[in-house]
């Protein structure tokens, strides 16, 4: 299986702008620039896309472990907060806010740091990567 996106660039990195569009359409022509990236302005970033990818990875992944074991999470809420400083990302924080009836704190502790370490997109990421869990 692979998946594709595209990204478009025009001019000077910090006064041009792009888009960017995803094989299945669910971003098409998404504008970015050095505002959006480096400012609040108007439009994603390569880091929120990250995030977005992470938090969904590992929720996937936490509930393939959870299923695994034979119980069904009623939810599972994933925040996943990547700093982006001096030109690189030190360090994604995921906080994990879980329902599992049936599920003890230490065994969800344990299936948490299985998915934070072994999600795809946290397998790929060369930094350190935090976590909060909570089973509510």
């Amino acid at each position: 299986m692979k998946r594709s996106a595209t990204a478009n660039w025009k001019g000077t990195g910090k006064e041009g702008k792009g888009t960017v569009s995803t094989e299945t359409g669910v971003l098409k022509d998404t504008a970015y620039s050095f505002s959006s990236r480096f400012e609040s302005g108007t439009g994603t970033n390569p880091e929120e896309l990250i995030a977005a990818a992470h938090a969904g990875c590992f929720s996937m992944k936490l509930s393939f472990i959870i299923s695994g074991a034979g119980l069904t999470p009623t939810s599972i809420d994933t925040k996943s907060i990547v700093t982006f400083e001096a030109g690189a990302i030190p360090n994604i924080h995921l906080e994990v806010t879980a329902s599992v009836p049936g599920l003890d704190a230490a065994k969800f502790a344990e299936m948490a740091e299985d998915a934070r370490a072994n999600c795809p997109i946290s397998k790929l990421l060369n930094t350190s990567i935090t976590m909060d869990a909570k089973l509510v």
